[in-house]
């Protein structure tokens, strides 16, 4: 394959699943060739297996076709489970061509999360379901247990399964002190591109590498039995453990968290009184930096910010806070409460 086709079908495959019916289109502006030379490199990649092309010329669409794609399932009562031997005897050796640090990521993340199903989740299988293309990889962990957001309650008497997610998002929390230090979860949340955690009626994704941010969503009608944690990565990703892991630690270990705010509030409600903050406040106290990402967070009250940015950094003079992506209100406010001594 010469240069200019590598770099004809790199395009095509990085840009298919964004545009599967007018890729020909896409191509052929992007490099100066006619339709017919479009095509003709999409069914280069259709006959080779990379690609799956559905429906007429005119109306043709076409998707991109897992290299690897299988699942197995684990008793939980089998008391020899080990998830470093699942990953070395299963799973590593059946990904194809990934480069050195998205397999540690892939390692430490399958690892993590298997160990979590096998110490927490009180259920009696666990499922694995491994997905490769050209672009990525996806692996999830699914179990019929509790239910992560359930557990967390209980042990902790939260108010709710979404005051488990917004104590679960900080780090540092586990149910099991004596065996687990609770960072595993937010450590793989921030390694992978996209990370989506689902029980009960609660769906929370990180996907700051993708550029939309974290989001929540509750399924009324759609309850989630266990806890289900999907990850996904760019096969040619530049993230590595080393630099995720320096972001947030120092020489005294995981010293720096950062946590969506929005997760303070409950459905439509405005963040404004001191409640909510000492909801969003609670255990800040174990860190030394704290990042309060604002991102949708429309507006913030005076009680609120006050609480936060005033009364906690006057008690807790030692613990660095500092806000990011924030709108004008929002930074507003922090100005008033702080008259304008922190930093936005």
């Amino acid at each position: 394959m010469n240069k200019r086709t590598k770099v004809i079908q790199d395009f095509i495959l990085n840009n298919v699943s964004e545009h599967p019916k007018d890729i020909s289109r896409l191509t052929s502006e992007k490099f100066g060739i006619t339709r017919q030379a479009a095509y003709y490199h999409l069914s280069k990649l259709v006959s080779e297996g990379i690609l799956a092309a559905k429906g007429s010329n005119r109306n043709r669409e076409y998707i991109l076709l897992p290299l690897v794609a299988f699942n197995v399932t684990y008793s939980l009562d089998n008391l020899n489970l080990a998830e470093d031997k699942m990953w070395r005897e299963y799973i590593v050796d059946r990904l194809i061509e990934l480069p050195k640090n998205v397999i540690d990521i892939c390692q430490y993340g399958f690892t993590e999360m298997v160990n979590n199903v096998i110490d927490h989740s009180e259920g009696t299988k666990l499922e694995i379901f491994i997905e490769q293309n050209h672009n990525d990889i996806e692996m999830s962990v699914v179990d019929d247990g509790v239910g992560i957001f359930n557990k967390i309650k209980k042990v902790f008497n939260l108010d709710d399964p979404l005051h488990s997610l917004l104590e679960l998002s900080k780090g540092k929390l586990t149910t099991d002190p004596d065996r687990h230090t609770g960072e595993g979860i937010f450590f793989t949340s921030r390694t992978f591109d996209m990370f989506v955690i689902k029980s009960g009626n609660i769906s929370f994704a990180h996907a700051d590498a993708m550029g939309k941010g974290d989001f929540l969503l509750e399924h009324k009608d759609n309850y989630v039995n266990g806890t289900s944690i999907m990850m996904c990565i760019s096969s040619d990703s530049d993230r590595t453990l080393q630099k995720i892991f320096s972001k947030y630690t120092d020489n005294y270990g995981f010293t720096k968290t950062l946590v969506p705010v929005f997760l303070s509030a409950y459905g439509d409600e405005n963040l404004v009184s001191r409640s909510q903050a000492k909801r969003l406040l609670s255990r800040f106290e174990i860190f030394k930096e704290i990042i309060l990402d604002f991102s949708n967070v429309d507006s913030i009250g005076q009680a609120f910010a006050d609480e936060v940015f005033r009364v906690f950094k006057n008690q807790h003079p030692d613990i660095y806070i500092y806000p990011i992506k924030t709108n004008n209100q929002v930074a507003k406010m922090i100005n008033h409460v702080t008259g304008g001594k922190l930093e936005l």
